[in-house]
């Protein structure tokens, strides 16, 4: 055999041998995979008790009941170790303003995907998490409301269990983490002593705005709308926030309200009135077809805010710029107004929960339908 032909053999070999290592040891596809060990229904049953000891936590007012879930030796877990300090902390504090007390807090995790190995792993899930609460004067009446984020964990193993190194998910308490700047006992005071309202004689078009606004809240609507948005209109979350989306959505599909050269989606998408929160409360008011209820701080506004119809809505200003907006869906045993909205979604919660700051302004708008 010639020498060049014996080398042209061997280099042959080398290659298909280097292939064969290539297809078994770092292919995405093959079975083998090391990234995929871990045990997934295990994780995910520890996922959901994690959830479970949080929420019990806040019931209890138990701080210390969530210390070992948290990987505190590590940066990122040690900071959702504090932040979920920092919303349990809020949490009182809005109670004790509001003059409720939360009797059960139950979160629903729906997990979307589990990849990892024995000791490390990764957990993409949606949790719609249902708080009921009565007023201190007013037990009887049980009243409700849940809230839906979407989160991404990771997770390590310590001492045979799994625990928290690493959180994100989109805090519906995020901007209100100083409730105590607030005179709660003069609010206090005047919530309790209001009485339920009476929405029995709505107009068919505020009816089926918020018809519309409960079947589409997302990961916060009953179970039996699938948790989505409506696909027509896509969802803007990624792209800065899907709330005034939600809320043209709400008035143009529900409460019949037509489409504007200068209000309007279509396939090309939204326009800055329709996707943008500051521009749709200027559109509102500024078309005629809202007019403002009051404007300025809580401690301003709260009372006027018993005005508040079904169909309504409240847009929260930031640095003297309105950055969210919500849809009002009803009232509680107190009279209190409720809102539904996209972002982080939620369901029939109570106006202000997220946003009682004294640094958060609020526009109350009427929209005339």
């Amino acid at each position: 055999m010639k020498k060049s032909k014996l080398i042209y053999i061997i280099l042959s070999a080398m290659v298909l041998i280097s292939l064969i290592i290539w297809f078994f040891f770092a292919s995405p596809t093959t079975s083998f995979s090391i990234q995929e060990t871990c045990d997934k229904t295990q994780v995910e049953e520890e996922v959901k008790q994690l959830f479970n000891i949080r929420n019990k936590a806040i019931l209890t007012k138990d701080l210390e009941a969530i210390d070992y879930i948290y990987d505190k030796n590590s940066k990122y877990g040690n900071w959702a170790y504090e932040h979920e300090l920092k919303k349990m902390k809020y949490l009182y504090n809005w109670s004790e303003k509001q003059g409720v007390k939360f009797i059960d807090i139950a979160p629903m995790v729906l997990v979307r995907k589990i990849k990892g190995s024995d000791e490390h792993c990764s957990v993409n899930l949606i949790c719609s998490t249902e708080y009921k609460y009565v007023y201190e004067n007013n037990s009887d009446n049980i009243n409700m409301f849940r809230i839906g984020t979407a989160h991404s964990l990771n997770l390590i193993k310590k001492n045979g269990i799994w625990i928290i190194s690493k959180e994100w998910y989109t805090d519906p308490f995020a901007d209100s983490l100083n409730l105590e700047n607030i005179k709660a006992s003069d609010i206090k005071n005047h919530i309790i002593t209001q009485s339920s309202r009476d929405f029995s004689t709505l107009n068919e078009r505020r009816n089926s705005a918020l018809s519309y606004a409960d079947k589409y809240c997302g990961i916060a609507a009953d179970e039996e709308n699938g948790f989505k948005y409506n696909r027509k209109y896509g969802d803007y979350n990624p792209l800065g926030g899907d709330c005034a989306n939600f809320a043209s959505q709400i008035l143009h599909e529900g409460g019949k309200f037509k489409k504007t050269s200068s209000w309007n989606f279509d396939s090309k998408g939204g326009s800055r009135a329709w996707l943008n929160a500051n521009a749709f409360k200027d559109y509102m008011i500024g078309s005629g077809r809202a007019s403002l209820i009051a404007y300025g701080n809580y401690d301003k506004v709260y009372k006027a805010s018993y005005k508040l119809l079904p169909g309504d809505f409240v847009a929260y200003e930031k640095k003297g710029k309105v950055v969210h907006v919500s849809v009002v869906t009803g009232a509680d045993s107190k009279g209190y107004s409720l809102v539904n909205c996209h972002n982080t979604d939620r369901y029939r919660v109570p106006w202000d929960l997220g946003w009682s700051d004294k640094k958060i302004k609020f526009w109350l708008v009427r929209v005339h339908y």
